[in-house]
């Protein structure tokens, strides 16, 4: 398949870039970039199409992917190369499409090890991305995008994850209830999970609270945190003591700092 004009095909792969609800009802969102392209192929997402530039060879890297990922290899013009690849100077050697995961969270591993970071609201898809980035970093089993929130298949979030997008579960829930009954299946089969919002004012600071059991931790919309039925459902709430001017950190870097320490409580464990 040859793309030379903004045919059909070309105008669906560009919806994907920017309309959230045409990547859901075509079931497939637009990878950019060697890393992320490289560990979706490596982790087993579906690939459905390789797109590449119609005037050049391929690296051995790009022909391997269309050798083995058995996607549909379309050749493309260069300048609408760059158009998908969002760069105006440079024309990617290849751009995926990619099938989406069922927002299920049974896909969710579990173990007395749990560790599940829940975002709630979050409002930017850059942010959803710096998360998950941070939690592939750290160890956690999956990361849960609560109520009226950015996409985390937006090109924007995928880029900010470098890839961790397609190592770690991500699953979005369309409210706390849905999570809530998930964990209440849990502890009803023996697990003790302890949920954990995180608060400015919580009643401990984070190092002196115990992460290295079975956890769900919670992280608030950057401007006006968790929701009511959050904090109602929390165990707990930590906070991260911090100084100087600043009165709040950035939600994901406070996500990052909580599951630092997480890992840190958890490496002591035999």
């Amino acid at each position: 398949m040859r793309v030379t004009t903004r045919n059909a095909s070309f105008q669906q792969w560009q919806a994907l870039l920017a309309n959230r609800t045409k990547r859901q009802r075509a079931g497939e969102f637009l990878v950019q970039g060697v890393r992320p392209i490289t560990l979706a192929v490596e982790h087993g997402w579906p690939i459905r199409t390789l797109l590449y530039a119609d005037d050049r060879a391929l690296s051995d890297w790009a022909r391997d992917l269309l050798d083995r990922t058995g996607a549909t290899p379309v050749a493309m013009a260069p300048d609408l190369l760059r158009e998908l690849g969002e760069k105006d100077d440079d024309t990617p050697e290849l751009l995926a499409v990619v099938a989406l995961p069922a927002d299920r969270l049974d896909r969710v591993p579990v173990s007395p090890r749990l560790l599940v970071v829940v975002f709630d609201r979050p409002a930017t898809p850059g942010n959803i991305g710096t998360l998950i980035r941070s939690a592939d970093a750290f160890g956690a089993s999956a990361v849960v995008v609560t109520g009226h929130a950015a996409d985390p298949y937006d090109p924007k979030a995928v880029r900010a994850s470098t890839g961790s997008l397609f190592a770690v579960p991500v699953v979005r829930a369309d409210s706390h209830r849905a999570v809530l009954d998930w964990v209440d299946g849990l502890r009803a089969g023996g697990l003790p999970v302890e949920i954990v919002g995180t608060d400015e004012r919580g009643a401990a600071d984070v190092a002196d609270h115990d992460l290295t059991g079975p956890r769900v931790l919670l992280v608030g919309n950057e401007t006006h945190g968790l929701s009511a039925g959050w904090r109602d459902a929390a165990d707990t709430m930590v906070r991260i003591p911090i100084t100087g001017a600043a009165s709040s950190l950035n939600a994901a870097t406070a996500a990052t700092v909580v599951l630092y320490e997480a890992a840190r409580q958890r490496a002591r464990l035999p």
